[in-house]
Parts: C-alpha cells; structure tokens; sequence
C-alpha cells in the first residue's frame, strides 16, 4: 500500500524522534561526564603556586572548570571542608585527630586525603653568615623556651655556637599559627616544645626568606620553593652526628629531619564516584605532568609506587 506524501512524513519525523531517543541517553551521559563548574580550594599558602598552576592546567583541558585559591593557611582547610564552604582544602601537613572528629561529627565519614607533593623545611640564614651545619638540639635551643630537645642552655648570640661573629643578638624568623610549618617546624624542630615570644611571626615563607635575606643576625625557617640567592639553607646534624641536607633524594627517601608530605583534603562520601570537576584535578596532580609541575615549582615528586597505588584507590586510569 502506498502511503500518502503526509503519512510518509510522520513516519520519518517519529523514527527521527525514536533514534533521538535512544542515542540521546548516552550522549547526555558523556556531556555530564565533561568537567565544568567552580572548585574552591581553601587552605595552605605553601600550595597556593603549585595549586594555581594545577588550576590553569586544568582549564587548558577543560575550558569549563575554574580553580578558585583562598590560600589562608592549612588551619583553614578543615573547618572549610567541615562547613562544606570549599570542595578541596589543601594542607601542608596532616589533619590532626581533632580536625578529623569535627568533620566526622558533622558528616558521619573521615575525608579523602591524597598525598599531592613532598616538600621541606630548610634552615636558612644570610648567604653571607659564617653557619654551614647546625646540630637539631641546638636548633631548639635558639627557637625555642622550654628545650625539650636536650639542651642545657638557651642560645641567644652567634657567639655561643663558637663562631667569631658579632656579639648581637639572633633574629628568629618563622610562620604564623594559621601555618602547616609552624606546627611542622614546633613538633620536628622543637619536640614538640614551645616557641620563644620573640619569635617574629610571617604569614608565609616569601616574607621569611626576605627578612632572613635583609639581616645577617637572623635565621628562619621556609619551604624549600621558596628559597632564594640571598640565603644559604644549613645542614641539620641528628643526635646520632649524622648529617641531613635539604636536598630532592633526601626529601623523597624521608631521611631529611624536616621533611613533609603535601595534601589535598576532600569530602567524598563512602561508595560514590568522584564528581567530575574532582576527578580531572586529582588525574591531573597524580599525573607525570602533574609531577613535573610539582618539581619545577622546587617542591619533591612523588615516588611512582606512591602515584600508582593512589591512582588505582581513587579508581583512575593506570
């Protein structure tokens, strides 16, 4: 039977409107998989160049996602996840127990932590100072009130370290308490002990770098990227005399006294997926640009096992 040119017609417009159909679900599903939206990022200033540049990689691939830094130091990293106000928090050490409660508190599960770098805290004085290695028990005792590390005495002048130096008194330089390496630096440098109040307080290593780098009466401690031609970073001797440099084996062996891993903290319920926009940066950072870019920023890649075993637990491509 022929049919007529108007049947014909509604014919071709409904098996039109079938194959719509049936293509149409997967084809919305590949367009839901395609990163876009804002991710926040809340927390530590020694990551805010490395996440930065993570960010604009990230939008060269996928023009629709925006990195959004608020680089307030990795104390606020946890309250922020906590209040669900960001969707990373970067942090330049690990959550403590009583940050972890308070998210499990409000969620009823931990937060993802991923290993993203490593890095260090380097001793550094003026590039013109005598100091090349300086013993961890002494280090104490010049930051230090209580000396918990074992020294007798407290070192005020250069001059108690035997060196023929002025007799003025040692500047102390370091980082504020919203800081990862103020804590860091208090539990490894100190034992755990507390800071002298005449410690001069910088909300990042850039400032402690610079006023170490303007005075030859002063000694601080900064992250290793962010060290620069006007200081000269000392070696740490253990109690055993053993001697620990600042250097990339070290760092990523873990022998350096001052070493740290560097974290990005996410809130993933158990069981689900990574939403999209979460999953390209975290396919980005444990990627071998990724970590490239880690180590042009003078941060420490992490080692292959490392990068391996957190690709396959976070369900990522090999």
């Amino acid at each position: 039977m022929r049919l007529s040119p108007w049947r014909l017609g509604l014919r071709v417009a409904l098996a039109c409107l079938a194959l719509l159909f049936v293509q149409g679900q997967p084809l919305a599903q590949a367009r839901n998989d395609i990163p876009t939206g804002t991710l926040g990022a809340v927390g530590s200033d020694t990551l805010a160049g490395l996440m930065l540049r993570w960010g604009e990689q990230l939008t060269h691939h996928y023009p629709g996602v925006r990195l959004q830094l608020q680089a307030s130091g990795s104390a606020s990293a946890p309250p922020a996840l906590t209040a669900g106000t960001t969707r990373l928090g970067p942090m330049s050490r690990r959550m403590t127990g009583e940050e972890r409660e308070a998210f499990m508190a409000r969620h009823g599960y931990p937060p993802l932590e991923v290993e993203v770098a490593r890095d260090a805290l380097a001793v550094v004085v003026h590039r013109h100072h005598p100091l090349e290695v300086l013993p961890l028990e002494a280090l104490d005792a010049i930051f230090s009130r209580t000396r918990r590390c074992g020294a007798e005495h407290a070192i005020d002048r250069w001059e108690q370290l035997g060196l023929d130096f002025p007799t003025r008194r040692i500047e102390l330089h370091g980082r504020n308490l919203a800081s990862g390496s103020y804590g860091l630096f208090r539990q490894r440098a100190l034992c755990g002990g507390q800071y002298r109040h005449r410690l001069n307080e910088h909300p990042g290593s850039a400032a402690v770098v610079a006023a170490v780098t303007e005075s030859l009466d002063a000694i601080g401690y900064a992250g290793l990227n962010h060290l620069t031609p006007g200081v000269k970073a000392l070696g740490l001797v253990d109690a055993e005399g053993a001697l620990h440099t600042p250097d990339t084996e070290s760092v990523q062996r873990g022998d350096y006294p001052l070493g740290r891993s560097l974290y990005l903290y996410l809130n993933l319920p158990p069981g689900e997926v990574l939403p999209a926009p979460e999953r390209a940066i975290l396919d980005l950072v444990l990627s071998p640009q990724g970590q490239e870019t880690v180590a042009s920023l003078g941060f420490v890649a992490l080692p292959e096992a490392t990068l391996s075993r957190q690709r396959h637990d976070l369900g990522l491509a090999p």
